[in-house]
């Protein structure tokens, strides 16, 4: 087997890692995809894609992070989650890994949820309608931004397979 080849199979990996981690937040999605990129495109000796298109892959893992970052803070702040329960969230979703997809959906809204109630000190009906509300919207933000980056990460996956064959 030859070294271009072995490169090419390791930069496949990366890119299915990649694609894995824009739903599994222990794992860099997209940069991982746009390394995977870099490396099928080095390993070709940049015959077929050339700098111009890895720089546009790189603006968009860029655009992906900042997308990111805005969903998850815009879905808190939206319905006014305190820094407790994005913390939460983002715990809930680590912990979730643990349970498969059902932990995937429900544990960033029980992270946000608990993240709200710590926050408030309290178990009145009201704040516990008020958590509830928060826990959704950001669990609503994180669900929106990892769509987006899913998005983003087909698109470069798409675009890099457009410049390979044209």
């Amino acid at each position: 087997m030859s070294a271009a080849l072995l490169w090419q199979l390791l930069a496949a990996l990366l890119v299915l890692a990649g694609l894995a981690g824009t739903v599994l937040p222990a794992l860099p999605g997209v940069p991982l995809v746009f390394a995977g990129l870099l490396l099928a495109a080095w390993a070709d000796g940049f015959a077929h894609v050339h700098w111009g298109w890895l720089v546009a892959f790189g603006l968009l893992t860029l655009l992906s992070q900042a997308v990111d970052l805005w969903a998850g803070a815009h879905g808190a702040r939206r319905v006014g989650a305190s820094g407790l329960a994005v913390a939460g969230a983002m715990l809930g979703t680590l912990v979730g890994l643990f349970f498969g997809l059902p932990g995937l959906l429900t544990g960033p809204f029980l992270g946000a949820l608990a993240g709200e109630l710590l926050h408030r000190r309290s178990l009145h009906p009201d704040d516990l309608g008020a958590a509830g509300r928060i826990g959704l919207g950001t669990w609503l933000g994180l669900l929106v931004g990892g769509a987006l980056k899913l998005a983003i990460a087909f698109a470069m996956v798409g675009l890099f397979l457009l410049a390979w064959w044209f």
